[in-house]
């Protein structure tokens, strides 16, 4: 009977092994699933973080593009201005 008990006793032992490694396995998939959960979180701040930098950037680049018209009329004005004078100045030497 004592051989059986002993039997029995080391089955049991190598069972509650088992199932300590199962818990341990189902800590590690826990940890890991929680640590997936942070990731994604993270990849959604990030993009929207690209998402608002993308609507500053299409700002940006409406007031580029209307500073540059803004600064092509100035220019033509300018030249035109000082073509005016320079003919002004030019008809008066030879009149």
């Amino acid at each position: 009977m004592a051989v059986v008990e002993e039997t029995q006793n080391t089955r049991l032992d190598r069972i509650e092994e088992k199932i300590d490694k199962l818990s341990d396995a189902m800590i590690s998939l826990a940890r890991a699933e929680e640590k997936l959960v942070a990731i994604d979180k993270n990849n959604h701040a990030n993009y929207d973080r690209m998402n608002r930098f993308s609507k500053k950037l299409d700002g940006i680049d409406d007031k580029v593009n209307d500073n540059v018209r803004t600064i092509g009329v100035i220019t033509k004005s300018f030249w035109l201005v000082t073509s005016a004078v320079v003919l002004a100045v030019a008809s008066h030497i030879f009149m």
